[in-house]
């Protein structure tokens, strides 16, 4: 912590991010031309952009790096991922071959994973999600560790010091043998988060002017923190077998901000959180010449608690709402693929999960208790019929509390278009199906239990250009995509007075993606370039007579159209300086897209700068950085009424041997 004391002179602003590069890093984002994956569009997060961010969360990431969008309620709040415009409960995220999606509220709060514990990360766009299982009508998000066999021995650790009384702290240390590897992460985040913002929530009218104005408000009640441990250990008694055990723990404590257009006392309506997760998996996986098996068993619980106080008179605080969630998965996995030929190859495996949960509201006296079992079996048949032709068939069937879901089918090609040249033409089409979450159903008081399963048919085509020499390589490709979705599940106000879910008749989402990459290097510099830009249409066709006409053919809330960042670095010998810009156009919060009211939100283009040092001591290698974020002191928000910060600086010191 003196570190720590010593950096905090002169910051007053908040901690957001920070970079450091490896010079054993090894950047990669290309695949290659392969059969198992013909007609996919999947990114692996380039390990750059994972060493700039590592003491992030896993949504700033994604908010900065990609056309997924964050739906982020406040720094440190919860934050949500929309693919290709559909809803939060669409994508799905798994760690190691777990699913850790909660059954409960069917999404990941991305806030939770800190980039600390990530290795590999593979974003699966679409129809490219069937890999990682059924549900994910927009993609899915995998998260990976892998075993470090090269160092004998390895010991990293990081100090950030950042505004707002903002800390970090990170800890990995790791040993390999000829069979065993073992390493340990532990991780510390804090923040009080009391940045200063224009309140345009609330204002006041000027009596010589007219004019409203918008007084300067404090994010009170704003504070978190958050610290977890991640252990792995892997054991290969010879070359054709691994066994590894992973466990992640972590608890996270946060006061939730009240919004922005809050005019009440100061010692009422106070949000708080707390989250206990522990997640473990065990593996095997089995290695010959053809053929490949991997068992997986995995287990993981979460603990949430959330309350709501106010202060009544004689009694001091008093919880209006104090609610305690549990929910536990058991799960199995088994997989084999099989070469028949280097033409052919065949791949099989089943998926079981088990989810426990009990949602109670012991003030209100609601609450419901259930359980739901799901297995999952596919089958792929991935064919190179000739040398620039792939063909990838995949069926997949699932059984939900012992009743079927409709098969789920994908078929994929991809054509290299030049023998000599990495010019890939890729399409494909699928059907996919997503069960509705137990809070749809069972929620008190709202849930339906009458909700049909969403359906998806999504269909898309694009190109693939890679180029590779001695100094200059390039990797981009364009991808277009259309997606019905019938069913859509949408929580709406009830005569009842509170809100319910309904299935919607039909959403539409279509629009085309483009990312780009490219690193060269001039005399003793090297530069990267990393790009994407998102076109996303996702718009309501429900039936206008039950609906209204209003909202018929009209974006989905908090959908914007365009979507787009640019990460861009130089460095010079130990030396590097990065810029990284994101932006988004504007969002709508009704459904009625009805920007003569205030509800909706203006677009903004958010800019980082970055400036580091590194340097190698014998086997040492030591960092040190500096970000200013939001370069320009942009207001923005991301969630109607939540407000974000402007200016802040962060410093960052690192040491690895």
């Amino acid at each position: 912590m003196f570190l720590l004391s010593l950096s905090a002179i002169g910051l007053s602003q908040g901690i957001v991010d920070s970079i450091f590069v490896l010079p054993s890093a090894t950047v990669r984002s290309e695949r290659n031309f392969e059969k198992e994956s013909a007609g996919m569009k999947f990114v692996k997060i380039d390990t750059l952009i994972l060493a700039q961010k590592i003491n992030l969360s896993l949504s700033d990431l994604l908010s900065e790096n990609t056309p997924v969008f964050i739906k982020n309620h406040g720094r440190g709040a919860l934050s949500t991922a929309s693919f290709r415009g559909t809803a939060p409960s669409h994508t799905k995220v798994v760690w190691n071959g777990l699913q850790i999606s909660n059954p409960m509220a069917g999404m990941v709060d991305f806030s939770l994973i800190p980039i600390y514990v990530i290795d590999d990360i593979s974003l699966n766009y679409g129809t490219a999600s069937i890999i990682d299982g059924s549900g994910g009508l927009g993609g899915s998000v995998s998260i990976s560790n892998t075993a470090n066999w090269n160092d004998k021995f390895n010991l990293k650790y990081l100090q950030s010091v950042g505004s707002f009384n903002s800390f970090d702290e990170y800890l990995c240390v790791g040993a390999a043998w000829k069979k065993i590897s073992i390493r340990t992460r532990i991780y510390h985040s804090y923040s009080e988060n009391d940045f200063t913002f224009i309140n345009r929530g609330i204002g006041e009218i000027d009596a010589e002017t007219g004019e409203i104005v918008n007084p300067i408000d404090t994010n009170f009640n704003a504070d978190y923190k958050k610290y977890g441990i991640l252990q792995e250990i892997y054991f290969r008694p010879n070359h054709n077998n691994q066994l590894s055990v992973k466990y992640w723990g972590q608890y996270s404590d946060r006061t939730i901000p009240r919004a922005t257009s809050y005019e009440g006392p100061d010692n009422s309506n106070l949000n708080s959180q707390q989250d206990t997760d522990h997640k473990l998996v065990l593996g095997w996986n089995r290695f010959k010449e053809n053929s490949k098996l991997s068992v997986l068993g995995g287990y993981s619980t979460k603990n949430l608690i959330y309350s709501l106080m106010n202060n009544i008179s004689g009694l001091g605080l008093y919880p209006a709402i104090y609610s305690i969630s549990k929910n536990q998965t058991y799960s199995g996995d088994i997989k084999y693929s099989y070469e028949l030929s280097n033409k052919f190859v065949v791949s099989a495996g089943t998926n079981m999960n088990f989810n426990s949960v009990r949602s109670e509201d012991t003030v209100g006296r609601t609450g419901y208790e259930k359980e739901r079992s799901e297995l999952s079996s596919f089958i792929t048949l991935s064919l190179n019929p000739i040398n620039r032709l792939n063909l990838n068939l995949i069926l997949r069937q699932n059984l939900v509390d012992f009743k079927f879901i409709p098969l789920i089918p994908f078929f994929g090609i991809d054509y290299k278009i030049f023998k000599d040249h990495d010019l890939i033409l890729k399409a494909n089409v699928a059907k996919n199906y997503n069960i509705p979450s137990l809070h749809d159903l069972y929620w008190q008081p709202g849930g339906n239990p009458d909700l049909l399963p969403e359906e998806g048919l999504s269909c898309e085509t694009g190109i693939e250009y890679l180029k590779k020499s001695e100094k200059i390589s390039f990797s981009s490709e364009l991808a277009a995509f259309h997606s019905n979705v019938k069913n859509w599940i949408l929580w709406v106000p009830s005569f009842r007075g509170y809100w319910e879910p309904r299935n919607i008749e039909k959403v539409i989402s279509q629009g085309f993606e483009i990312n780009a990459k490219l690193d060269f290097k001039i005399n003793l510099f090297r530069f990267s370039f990393i790009g994407s830009y998102s076109l996303t249409s996702s718009k309501n066709y429900g039936n206008p007579l039950v609906w209204g006409d209003e909202s018929y053919g009209k974006q989905l809330v908090y959908v914007p159209l365009h979507s787009g960042n640019i990460l861009g670095r130089v460095m010079y010998k130990g030396l590097y300086l990065s810029y990284q810009h994101n932006s988004y156009s504007e969002r709508f919060t009704t459904s009625t897209n009805d920007v003569s009211r205030r509800d909706w939100l203006y677009p903004y283009f958010m800019n980082d700068l970055i400036f580091g040092w590194l340097n190698e001591f014998d086997k040492m290698n030591f960092s040190a950085e500096i970000k200013v974020y939001n370069l320009f002191n942009e207001t923005y928000h991301s969630v109607l009424y939540r407000p974000m910060p402007g200016r802040n600086f962060v410093l960052s010191l690192m040491f690895e041997f």
